[in-house]
């Protein structure tokens, strides 16, 4: 498990450095303006689609599903059902698609009702999201292609395709810009664009892997029939995270001008730890859940979450007290540059912060999902999932005007805790999983460590000048962080530096044989 997650994490970082480079360029070129926002809402629509299937709802039905047949049936049944889920989902996809481009206009009046009132940012981004809504397709069947991937243990293709996305947005921005009304058009023809390469990637790894389609034939087999009786509660279920950002969307289109932008911006800070670390462990960890409970291994089960958990909370945990304490200087040496001014990066810093302090419960989140999936149950996620959307328009709602463009990252933050916390609780009446002796020793020491390196980093950048952040301050106070939390982690024996080494020698190893 942890040598594909650390596949998975590798690609993901890749992914994750180029989308900044991608993000730098947007912020440098289009700031918080109207042509930033109305691209931001634009791409929401399609991005939403990308993360409910690529890591949640499908996913979690899919794998599981087919890593079973393959393992109980072999190739050329799980072929089989691979075909078949293909043409449905090549079927319902397409259908979507045809009527999201038809009704654009009143989709986003739903998506972004605060654009109504400004018909040209209104336009625009109706104009935008329909260039880049047919990537919605071809990103969603790249997820079916690369759950087969990962059903197979074959990890890196999958993880690598989106690396495309941020290559073909780069490429766009660069080339295409010049010839087109402004440079949201360029990116807009770049993400699409990117969708059929990433399409074309993962097809190309299946058929390396061994598993050779044929033309896939419409047929609602019982399986399939099972499969979206799955994969439906799972939708809000697994996906409840991606739900509570977009209405932190919705509700900041209400806000004052620059608001989707400065979110946008500070999610996409957050959205580095969390996806190289939280959604590469998710996906490592069902697979590997599916087996043992198929084998009634239950202890083993339990053993790999309380491993993914430590693992997990160790990485996210330095990354959530850094950029909660300094994310106006992360801010700083980002993005101040062209369009991008200081005035933004303290208003987008302070919704780092409060994106920041959830990002261990959001990992979390991806760790304790499997534990249901596995079991075939998408029911209890899914009634967790609403509650939290709930929560979180509630605390929108509260927080929008007090706090503005903090109110719905801080809203996200405390939602997200709420479903980790239920799902934890569920777990454990259910008998399904609880802390052992090693988790019960570690956790508590990891939090100690981070509270020594809060405390540290709050105190170096007390001591630093005032104003903009330079890259030596940023590098100072990244190097106190390290220092203040691996150095009593390791004093505390809170890691487990040793199985780590182990796995990265290994993996040497075979690189150099």
């Amino acid at each position: 498990m942890i040598r594909g997650a650390f596949t998975v994490g590798a690609w993901t970082m890749a992914s994750r450095v180029l989308g900044f480079a991608r993000d730098i360029l947007i912020a440098a070129v289009l700031g918080t303006g109207p042509v930033a926002d109305a691209f931001f809402v634009a791409l929401r629509l399609p991005n939403l689609f990308r993360r409910l299937f690529g890591e949640g709802a499908f996913n979690a039905a899919f794998v599981p599903s087919i890593s079973a047949i393959m393992h109980q049936e072999g190739l050329e049944a799980a072929t089989s059902f691979a075909e078949e889920t293909t043409a449905v989902m090549a079927l319902w996809l397409g259908g979507l698609t045809i009527l999201g481009e038809i009704f654009m206009p009143w989709v986003l009046y739903v998506l972004a009702p605060g654009f109504a009132g400004n018909g040209g940012k209104f336009a625009l981004a109706v104009a935008l999201t329909r260039i880049m809504f047919p990537y919605l397709f071809f990103v969603c069947l790249t997820a079916l292609f690369s759950g087969v991937l990962n059903a197979m243990s074959r990890f890196a293709a999958a993880a690598a395709a989106p690396v495309l996305f941020n290559v073909f947005a780069i490429a766009a921005m660069l080339g295409l810009a010049p010839y087109t009304a402004n440079p949201g058009f360029a990116l807009a023809w770049g993400i699409t664009v990117s969708g059929i390469a990433q399409l074309g990637l993962v097809v190309w790894a299946i058929r390396r892997a061994g598993m050779r389609f044929t033309m896939p034939r419409l047929r609602f087999s019982p399986r399939i029939r099972s499969l979206f009786r799955r994969m439906g509660p799972a939708l809000l279920g697994a996906g409840v995270t991606q739900l509570n950002v977009s209405i932190d969307i919705i509700i900041g289109t209400l806000l004052p001008a620059g608001s989707v932008s400065i979110l946008y911006y500070a999610d996409r800070v957050n959205q580095l730890p969390l996806g190289v670390i939280g959604t590469a462990a998710g996906t490592a960890l069902l697979p590997m859940v599916t087996r043992h409970i198929a084998l009634g291994e239950e202890g083993e089960a339990s053993t790999a979450m309380n491993r993914a958990l430590e693992s997990v909370l160790m990485l996210t945990l330095p990354a959530a007290v850094g950029l909660a304490v300094a994310g106006k200087a992360v801010m700083d040496v980002l993005f101040v540059r062209g369009a991008f001014t200081e005035h933004n990066a303290i208003l987008a810093g302070h919704s780092l912060a409060a994106f920041a302090l959830g990002l261990p419960v959001f990992a979390l989140v991806k760790v304790f999902t499997p534990g249901f999936y596995a079991r075939g149950d998408t029911m209890a996620p899914l009634k967790i999932g609403i509650a939290a959307v709930a929560l979180n328009l509630c605390l929108n709602l509260v927080f929008m005007h007090p706090l503005k463009a903090v109110g719905p990252a801080l809203a996200t933050t405390l939602s997200s805790a709420f479903n980790a916390a239920l799902l934890l609780v569920l777990l454990r009446r259910r008998g399904h999983f609880t802390l052992d002796a090693l988790s019960r020793q570690r956790v508590p020491r990891i939090l100690l460590s981070g509270a020594v390196m809060a405390v540290a980093i709050y105190g170096a950048e007390r001591l630093l000048p005032a104003g903009k952040s330079n890259i030596p301050e940023f590098l100072l106070l990244v190097a106190v962080g390290a220092v203040f939390y691996f150095g009593p982690g390791i004093l505390l024996r809170a890691f487990a530096l040793d199985e780590v080494l182990r796995i990265l020698r290994r993996r040497r190893a075979r690189a150099a044989g």
